[in-house]
Parts: C-alpha cells; sequence; structure tokens
C-alpha cells in the first residue's frame, strides 16, 4: 500500500553520530578515551565509568539509548562525575567537547556522504544535520567529509535549540527551511532521535542500523527502518518543481 506521506516529504534532517558515521568504528576509541579523560588515567576506575554510562569495556556494546549513546556532552559529563569521575562537570564539559571537536579526524562514514549529499541535494530536499554533539564537530564533520555546502542547518545541543528528544532541533530546522513539521523526514540510530521527530510532528521517523540502537530497540518508534541512509534513496522520489 502507497504511504500518503512520502509525497509530502520536503526536508530530511539526519542525526550525524551512528547515523551519517559508522558508530562502532567512529566512537569506540574516543569512548576509551573520554573515559580515560574523566578517571584521570585510574584504568579500573576508567572501566567502571564506561559500564556506568552504557559500554561494555571488554566488548565495547553499547547499551541503546545509554548515556553514551544519546546524551549530549553535559548530560554525560554530568553522568561520568556521578559514577565516580573526580573532575567537576564544568570541567569535564570543556575537556570532552575538546575531545570531541577532533573526533572528526578520525570517524568513518557509512557511505561516500559527499556523494551522497549532492544526490539527495539534486533530487530538491533541504537538508540539515542535527546531533547531540557540539556544533563545531558537526561543522568539522561536514568539512572533512565534502557536504557542507549541502547543508541548510545544523544544530548541536550547544546551538540554543535544546536537546534530544526535545523538539526545537527540528523546528529550527523547519524555520530555517521553510517547511512545516509534517514535510520534515527525521532520520537517526536511536530512540532520542525518533522520539525528537514524534515530539515535533514529523512527517517521517526514519531508523538507520549503523548506530546503538537495534532492530527491536527501534521498531515501534520508527516508520521506515534500513540497513543505513542510502535506503533513504529509494524511498524518497525526487521532487517535481514547486
Amino acid at each position: 500500500m502507497a504511504d500518503g506521506r512520502l509525497g509530502a516529504i520536503r526536508g530530511i534532517l539526519f542525526d550525524k553520530d551512528g547515523t551519517l558515521l559508522d558508530y562502532d568504528e567512529s566512537w569506540l576509541p574516543v569512548n576509551r578515551e573520554l573515559a580515560a579523560i574523566a578517571a584521570k588515567g585510574d584504568p579500573a576506575l576508567a572501566d567502571h565509568l564506561l559500564s556506568a554510562c552504557g559500554m561494555d569495556p571488554v566488548t565495547g556494546h553499547i547499551v541503546p539509548d545509554s548515556l553514551l549513546a544519546a546524551a549530549n556532552t553535559r548530560q554525560i559529563s554530568a553522568g561520568l562525575v556521578a559514577a565516580g569521575s573526580p573532575m567537576n562537570v564544568d570541567e569535564l564539559t570543556v575537556r570532552l567537547d575538546e575531545l570531541f571537536s577532533h573526533s572528526a579526524d578520525f570517524s568513518v562514514p557509512v557511505t561516500d556522504l559527499a556523494a551522497y549529499f549532492k544526490r539527495m541535494r539534486a533530487r530538491g530536499y533541504r537538508l540539515g544535520v542535527a546531533s547531540s554533539d557540539n556544533e563545531r564537530s558537526i561543522r568539522q564533520t561536514a568539512i572533512r567529509f565534502g557536504f557542507l555546502d549541502c547543508l541548510d542547518y545544523i544544530a548541536g545541543y550547544d546551538s540554543g535549540f535544546g536537546s534530544k528528544p526535545e523538539a526545537g532541533m527540528v523546528l529550527g530546522f523547519c524555520q530555517r527551511a521553510g517547511l512545516q513539521p509534517e514535510q520534515v523526514a527525521v532520520v537517526g540510530d536511536n530512540n532520542h532521535d525518533l522520539h525528537m521527530g514524534e515530539n515535533a510532528g514529523a512527517g517521517l521517523k526514519v531508523a538507520v542500523l549503523t548506530g546503538t540502537g537495534s532492530r527491536e530497540s527501534l521498531a515501534r518508534a520508527s516508520d521506515y527502518m534500513f540497513d543505513d541512509i542510502t535506503g533513504l534513496e529509494d524511498l524518497l522520489p525526487a521532487l517535481q518543481p514547486v
């Protein structure tokens, strides 16, 4: 049966980590460094902090929707301090934002992002990225992988639109792109992304399996689910000129 919602979509708002970037390849080494910073070099404490925030220190498995899977830098810092980090939240937030800003240098894309965004742009879609990471990191990622010029909108946790799963990042995209929420597809790898779309009244909520979510954890909150973002190309048609 045809889905009438598809024809209304005019904009696509992507999460970054686990959606544009392969989470395990890009973030597991960063998470280990994060824990080492928070533990001030104490290996046993670092393992404890990883476990408390959602990562198995041995296997690297990330618990879906845990702090490391879905939270912003300040929320992660607060969780690390609550779990025993000797640092204070403000100091740790600054250190982790700096770490995350350099993580783009080592991140691994899920596909050729420059080519992908050019194709989606050529098909007529307004495009944005909304991440729980900081805005500087998003911009550096877009520059490194060659798709910054294709974006109409960038929002990090520090951009003034609130945090996921609140609606603010989606509504900010709508305002910037001249769209209504029902004209937007929100694409992400965890329920914070999908619930953000739901809270904003987005037209479509699309899950991808390149991040921390599983089919089971994402099924209820998503309208569609794909192995990666390239699945959108078969789902969404090229737009007709208005």
